[in-house]
C-alpha cells in the first residue's frame, strides 16, 4: 500500500483530485475512503436471471437457459459462485498461472498460496479484464480456462477440474454470464480525466 500511495502522489491529477475531495494528498486512509465511496455507487439490478427465477420464462434466451443449467450443473460454477451475489466470499486457487502469493501473504498458510476471493458474477460482462491479475480479457477466455481445469498448481482448488464441455456448451455458458447476469440499471461509466 505504501508503494501505491507514493505512486499516486507522483501523479499530479490524483493529488489534485484527493485535495479537492478529501483535502489531503493521497493517503492509505484516503484510498480506502475513495474506494468505499466508489463501491457504494455500483448497484446491480433487475438482470434477466432474477426475472427468470421469479417466473418470467421469457426473460432469458434458450441459449442463456442452457448456460444456466450448465452453471448450476455440469460446469460446477455454483460451487464457488453461489447465493444471491454469486459468490461464496471464500478464497480459492483457481489455477491462474503466476507467482502471486494471494491470500498466503496475509494468512502465512501454504494452503492459501495463489488463493483469491471469489468475486460476484453480477454484471460480470461489464467488468473485464478478469482474474486477479487481469490476464483474461474476455468471458470466452474465462470459460476456456475453467473448461481445461485451470493451470496445474499444488494448491489448486478441488472444485477446479477439466469440465469436458463442447464448444456449444461453452458458448451457452458465456451467453448466460453475459445476458442472464447483467442488469439494465448497472451504471456504465469511463475513467474520469485527471486534471492537469
Amino acid at each position: 500500500l505504501d508503494a501505491v500511495v507514493a505512486k499516486l502522489n507522483a501523479i499530479e491529477g490524483y493529488t489534485k483530485q484527493f485535495q479537492q475531495a478529501l483535502g489531503t494528498d493521497v493517503t492509505s486512509e484516503g484510498i480506502a475512503k475513495a474506494l468505499a465511496a466508489y463501491e457504494r455507487t455500483q448497484l446491480s439490478g433487475d438482470p434477466p436471471y432474477d426475472r427468470f427465477k421469479a417466473g418470467d420464462k421469457t426473460a432469458m434466451s434458450e441459449s442463456a437457459q442452457r448456460g444456466m443449467a450448465l452453471f448450476f450443473g455440469k460446469a460446477n460454477c455454483s460451487a464457488c459462485h453461489s447465493g444471491p451475489n454469486f459468490t461464496d466470499n471464500a478464497f480459492h486457487n483457481i489455477g491462474v498461472p503466476g507467482t502471486d502469493a494471494g491470500r498466503e501473504a496475509i494468512s502465512k498458510s501454504l494452503g492459501d498460496r495463489g488463493s483469491f476471493k471469489t468475486p460476484t458474477l453480477r454484471d460480470v460482462a461489464r467488468s473485464s479484464p478478469y482474474m486477479h491479475d487481469g490476464s483474461l480479457k474476455t468471458l470466452e477466455e474465462v470459460v476456456a480456462h475453467y473448461a481445461k481445469g485451470g493451470t496445474a498448481h499444488e494448491q489448486l482448488d478441488e472444485e477446479v477440474y477439466e469440465l469436458k464441455l463442447t464448444d456449444a456448451q461453452k458458448a451457452d455458458l458465456v451467453t448466460f454470464l453475459k445476458e442472464g447476469l447483467s442488469g439494465a440499471s448497472y451504471p456504465m461509466h469511463t475513467a474520469p480525466e485527471l486534471p492537469k
